[in-house]
């Protein structure tokens, strides 16, 4: 590795990660210089770093191909031996404005509109020039293990009324080892890509043609997993003093104009249905709904708190360009409570919160988390001694509860200060699900208060608590964390017994029945094929155990267990069985 690369890519922390963005928007220039030469015509867009790569969006009369990626890498590589300088340079704006016209660049005679400045910034590398702000290597030089991984579509500025572009990403690190590590990530993360194995393994499907994208289908296999999430939770909760209820999908827009949602989140809300003169509104969130039950009656402060939860399914109109399978979609299911609480409370529950957070989450396999405070924004809501108050309860909450956690000064909703954690599955990769959140402005838009002692009412203090975070986007975390290889006791068919052969299905059958009426999910392969076949289609279904049955097991009243490891465990009795199964389920293992 050469001298300047280890000079500016330090071991970790926000300083390594400043060096790594330097590094891969000092590729985009590369790319994008290699693009123009190979694809005259081709118009600039923007081209920035960002997780793990970079991309650079194009205006190409031409459409790329995987094999155009070969030779724009080739062209890089070049350009990278040549070792330019990266140099910045500063212009009047008026002048860089008719520089780009003139070269037909019209995104970047945009871009320079929009910043009203006085003065831009170029950077030049050799005889290429982009409009760029900075941040990058001493010269292309530096610029030397990288990889284009995919083509995307896009549109200028995330508006699919703007013009189509197209858009290479690419990955760029500052080792050889490092960059052939992240492309072994990639191709793992290929395998265990829950849009490919939730419909191969029977879990979900998407109908675009009938149902439209961003609505999930959970098939008979994914929706036992879904049973087993919200029983789990149900019976966690209830234990732990939740009440849950129930609330409509639609409500009249009157109370969405209450809420503030009708000027803070329309956008993100369907069009209005009109019924009998009044408008009505698929509900974007579920924590109206619940006010509305607090509100149906008086609530003293010996009563506090009251915590509802709720499966709630809500809508959302997310725009097609973020859909991606489970993970961003327009209608789910969040696994949602609130706590409605005296502010001497606050501090309590989300300790409680928090520990609820980290066991059930260690319960479905995952160990590592990272955790964020966000503060007050500078649009807000609230008296600033409640917003101290608050976010002292939760720090002291997360230092009750032993979770390191960093500060996101000004990152909290303009409604109350966040928690926000995340999860590290098999792979590293950090996850959004958990969220606790307080709330002034709700309570004081309904005007939900409770009696104090001395008679008087005092403004309930609102607490938003997600767990799973939506049971969509959990659902695919989990298909990915485990790659489609559920724990038994998550598993929608934890065995299939196998015959050797059709004169032994009557007892494949007894056995499976057998199994079945001890609670277990199993499932008998009663087909003609082969033994190896049939084997072979249970460990892709990812089944954990095979019991396998012929004469001598039929005889003796046993079966041969192997599981999709291949792991032989021998010849079991019917109740040695038993008693292996009940305690894979029963340790959650």
């Amino acid at each position: 590795m050469n001298e300047s690369l280890l000079e500016v890519i330090p071991a970790g922390g926000d300083a390594r990660q400043d060096a790594l963005n330097r590094l891969r928007h000092s590729a985009t220039h590369v790319m994008a210089e290699a693009v123009q030469e190979l694809f005259p015509g081709t118009k600039l867009a923007i081209g920035p770093s960002v997780d793990d790569g970079f991309y650079y969006d194009f205006d190409c009369p031409h459409a790329f191909t995987p094999e155009d990626l070969e030779k724009i890498e080739a062209r890089m590589r070049e350009i990278a031996r040549e070792g330019h300088a990266f140099v910045m340079s500063t212009h009047d704006s008026k002048e860089s404005r008719d520089l780009w016209e003139k070269r037909g660049e019209k995104y970047k005679v945009e871009m320079i509109d929009d910043l009203k400045s006085p003065t831009v910034t170029h950077c030049t590398h050799g005889t290429f020039t982009d409009l760029c702000r900075g941040g990058h290597m001493k010269s292309t030089a530096d610029v030397r293990f990288f990889k284009l991984i995919k083509l995307a579509g896009s549109y200028w500025r995330g508006d699919e009324k703007r013009d189509r572009l197209q858009r290479i990403y690419g990955t760029a690190w500052p080792t050889e080892q490092e960059l052939q590590d992240y492309l072994v990530r990639v191709e793992e993360a290929k395998k265990r890509d829950h849009r490919e194995l939730g419909p191969r393994l029977g879990l979900f499907m998407i109908d675009y043609d009938h149902g439209g994208a961003g609505f999930i289908y959970w098939l008979p296999k994914g929706a036992v997993i879904r049973r087993i999430l919200e029983d789990y939770l149900k019976d966690y909760l209830t234990a732990k003093g939740y009440d849950f209820v129930y609330t409509p999908h639609v409500a009249k827009s009157d109370l969405w104009k209450t809420s503030g949602h009708l000027s803070h989140y329309r956008e993100n809300m369907f069009p209005a249905m009109e019924l009998e003169n009044q408008e009505f509104l698929l509900k974007p969130m579920n924590c109206p709904g619940h006010i509305l039950i607090y509100k149906n009656n008086l609530h003293s402060y010996r009563e506090l708190p009251i915590r509802y939860a709720e499966f709630g399914t809500v809508y959302r109109f997310e725009r097609s360009g973020v859909l991606h399978g489970l993970m961003r979609v327009r209608g789910f299911t969040q696994d949602d409570a609130h706590v409605f609480c005296r502010p001497d409370q606050v501090e309590g529950e989300v300790s409680d919160i928090l520990r609820i957070i980290v066991d059930v989450l260690t319960t479905f396999g995952f160990k590592e988390f990272e955790v964020n405070l966000s503060t007050q924004p500078k649009e807000s809501f609230g008296a600033p001694e409640q917003w101290e108050s608050a976010q002292q309860g939760l720090k002291k909450a997360l230092e009750n509860v032993g979770l390191p956690f960093q500060v996101d000064e000004g990152g909290g909703a303009f409604y109350g200060p966040k928690i926000d954690l995340k999860i590290k599955d098999a792979l590293g990769r950090l996850w959004q699900c958990s969220t606790v959140q307080v709330d002034f402005n709700n309570p004081e838009r309904f005007d939900i208060a409770f009696r104090d002692a001395q008679g008087g009412e005092t403004k309930v203090i609102m607490i938003h608590r997600a767990l799973f975070g939506s049971l969509e986007r959990f659902f695919g975390v989990l298909i990915e964390h485990y790659a489609g290889a559920f724990p038994m006791w998550l598993s929608p068919v934890q065995a299939v017994v196998v015959p050797v052969g059709e004169k032994f299905n009557e007892y494949g059958s007894e056995v499976c029945a057998l199994l079945r009426g001890k609670g277990f999910r199993v499932d008998a392969d009663l087909s003609a094929g082969k033994l190896g076949a049939k084997v072979r289609e249970a460990t892709l279904q990812k089944i954990p155990y095979m019991l396998v049955v012929g004469g001598r097991e039929a005889e003796n009243k046993t079966v041969s267990v192997r599981t999709r490891e291949g792991q032989d465990l021998g010849v079991l009795s019917l109740a040695d069985l038993e008693k292996l199964l009940s305690e894979r389920v029963k340790a959650r293992s």
